[in-house]
């Protein structure tokens, strides 16, 4: 391992415990900034309501850490945006954010799109499936952001069980996301969960950083962050253990591409010969092809859109 990834993981790993929550409070009070918490959901009725109601009850009633908690729907077919009311949260629709122009599917652009939604100086991102959740995973990822000012992304780190057996999980990470950081970018082979979907940053950083719209976009924030602000911007806290729904292995086929496309345009800036990606599923005459395309748009920063440019002069 490189040695200033070395050096990076004894300054800039932190555990959920190192910052009590009375620190990071009096540090929040102390510099004013203000925390907006967004779940992107789609179909997630069985889980966003629990998400909502511990972020409500630990973060926001019994202390005030977080001002703002937005799920963001980008087109459920259940009772998501139903529950997730419900429980507290303001709920806004993708489609509704930024009108003018039309929405394309995917995790990337919800993510981009919840910019313009929220206000706080700190967004902090958490998947809208977890189970027993914690609230934890807000504050040990946020706590950082408060108290150091040179930090300005910090991911989450954990354990991802699968099918009960311990650190399973995360099979993209491992045969995607890992060999190509540290064959491409090795200054961010330190981090434990490259692709996970609870992290928090500093608005000034994420609305100058483009969007990948689908799965990419959690490995293209993290090497547009590296080269915009340095390594030792980055940070990462283990909050424990991740519970959540696995995907299957076709789901995951799709997902990898997605990321390596994302790769492929920081590392060339160049094009696919051929941006889809075929797998096989057996029939009844055999195996049948089916072709998905992957996805290849990317949304451009956040601070040069009109809208959000209006929004910050007034």
């Amino acid at each position: 391992m490189l040695e200033e990834v070395e050096r990076w993981l004894s300054t800039r790993s932190w555990s959920a415990n190192d910052r009590p929550l009375h620190q990071i409070l009096a540090a929040k009070q102390r510099t004013g900034q203000t925390v907006s918490v967004v779940l992107p959901a789609l179909n997630e009725e069985a889980t966003v309501g629990d998400i909502v109601a511990v972020i409500r009850h630990d973060l926001m009633r019994q202390v005030p850490l977080v001002d703002e908690l937005v799920v963001v729907d980008s087109g459920s077919t259940d009772r998501t945006f139903e529950v997730a009311a419900a429980a507290g949260a303001r709920v806004v629709h993708r489609d509704g954010i930024l009108p003018r122009l039309p929405a394309v599917p995917g995790k990337g652009e919800v993510l981009w799109r919840s910019l313009l939604a929220t206000r706080g100086d700190i967004v902090c991102f958490v998947d809208a499936d977890l189970r027993d959740f914690s609230s934890d995973f807000v504050s040990g990822i946020v706590g950082p952001l408060l108290t150091e000012p040179d930090v300005d992304l910090v991911k989450a780190m954990y354990d991802r069980p699968l099918s009960g057996a311990a650190g399973q999980g995360g099979r993209v990470t491992e045969l995607m996301a890992r060999p190509l950081l540290n064959m491409h970018w090795p200054q961010l082979a330190g981090f434990v969960q490259p692709l996970g979907g609870e992290y928090a940053a500093r608005r000034s950083l994420l609305e100058q950083l483009p969007f990948p719209v689908g799965y990419g976009v959690e490995l293209g924030m993290l090497v547009d962050a590296l080269h915009l602000s340095g390594l030792d911007a980055l940070a990462q806290v283990d909050v424990g253990v991740r519970k959540h729904r696995h995907q299957d292995g076709q789901a995951l086929g799709r997902m990898a591409a997605a990321i390596y496309r994302t790769a492929q345009l920081r590392l060339a800036r160049g094009h696919m010969i051929r941006p889809s990606l075929t797998q096989f599923e057996r029939g009844e005459d055999g195996f049948e092809p089916r072709t998905y395309s992957v996805d290849t748009e990317e949304r451009p920063p956040m601070v040069e859109i009109a809208e959000y440019q209006a929004r910050k002069a007034a």
